[in-house]
């Protein structure tokens, strides 16, 4: 329902249940959501679409809100990926660090009206938080962890870093992954957790090479249960710059001037570039770009606030921050 202001609400259906020792409340609720203000730069509904959806408020709690648009080259990422996920229920997103995978999953799910449930894969997650554990003395309190919420109430399920992710908890999953659709707690005498069918995964990682510490190929049985996979990469990378990247700068900041704007982006292809060939640890998103551009709008020249962004955001190596630096200053011919 829709008020007079035009704020989605939502439509709660109560059932009660009678019996001589006790009543019981069912809520029900189906988002009611007026039109995304990004719905009409990306063509989902015929993949997936809030109105089929239902969870209950606490599930919907975890529905992302505000996320801001993605920009690509045509790609049409966003409805690639609820394509995968209408027809197969998951799909892999891969390529390097700040090029929006993870931005474009919020955006997803935003989009759909999808609860997330995310989990990186490449922090020391212990399997009791992931699955879920007993607490207290005896077996009368358990929490269920992510994925096994996640399987229960559904949504979307985003392993970030996935190639990081430990064996025992990747071999775990297939059963899930697969015509068979449960899981199998063994922490609680092997229940059967069926998935829902509102239940959807994304896995994303970096491309498995050096500069990635950590990284490994993902195993065999788990590529098999990616249907679909989509290759991201930077707008800018060495000499080819994207006029839109300029403009989004420009968009996004109050005083900074074209010059300026180009200026920063190309710096950026530059340090992308050679961070896809291992000359450098990371290399910056349009989120890094325009924090630089900020701080340049405010009046701080810009080779200051590359100073306490860019050039710091790279490395806290004095030699590696010195390379940066001079990128910087030769693009701007400073």
């Amino acid at each position: 329902m829709e008020n007079s202001i035009g704020q989605r609400t939502k439509e709660v259906t109560t059932s009660k249940i009678n019996n001589d020792n006790f009543t019981l409340n069912i809520h029900v609720s189906k988002l009611k959501r007026t039109t995304h203000a990004l719905s009409k730069n990306y063509d989902i509904k015929k993949y997936l679409t809030p109105e089929a959806f239902s969870f209950s408020p606490e599930i919907s709690e975890l529905i992302p809100k505000d996320t801001p648009p993605y920009l690509d080259n045509g790609e049409k990422y966003v409805e690639r990926i609820a394509r995968a996920l209408a027809f197969f229920k998951q799909c892999a997103l891969i390529g390097p660090s700040g090029t929006g995978k993870t931005h474009i999953v919020y955006l997803v799910a935003e989009l759909a009206g999808l609860p997330l449930w995310e989990i990186n894969c490449g922090l020391q997650t212990s399997v009791f938080d992931l699955f879920g554990r007993y607490v207290g003395l005896g077996k009368e309190n358990w929490i269920d962890g992510l994925i096994t919420s996640w399987s229960r109430y559904g949504g979307i399920l985003y392993l970030d870093e996935a190639n990081m992710m430990k064996q025992d908890i990747a071999t775990r999953l297939n059963p899930i992954l697969d015509q068979r659709g449960h899981m199998v707690l063994t922490e609680k005498d092997n229940e059967i957790i069926q998935r829902h069918k509102d239940a959807f995964l994304i896995i994303s990682m970096n491309p498995v090479s050096s500069e990635f510490a950590g990284t490994k190929p993902i195993n065999a049985a788990m590529r098999r249960r990616m249907s679909v996979w989509l290759n991201f990469d930077y707008m800018s990378v060495g000499p080819k710059i994207d006029d839109k990247e300029i403009d989004l700068l420009m968009k996004k900041t109050s005083n900074l001037s074209r010059q300026d704007a180009e200026i920063l982006v190309k710096v950026g292809a530059e340090l992308r570039k050679q961070y896809k060939t291992g000359d450098l640890p990371y290399g910056p998103s349009i989120g890094d770009l325009l924090n630089w551009a900020m701080l340049i709008s405010d009046g701080t020249a810009l080779i200051d606030a590359a100073e306490e962004t860019i050039i710091s955001l790279t490395s806290d190596d004095v030699e590696i921050q010195d390379v940066v630096r001079k990128i910087v200053r030769k693009i701007a011919g400073i």
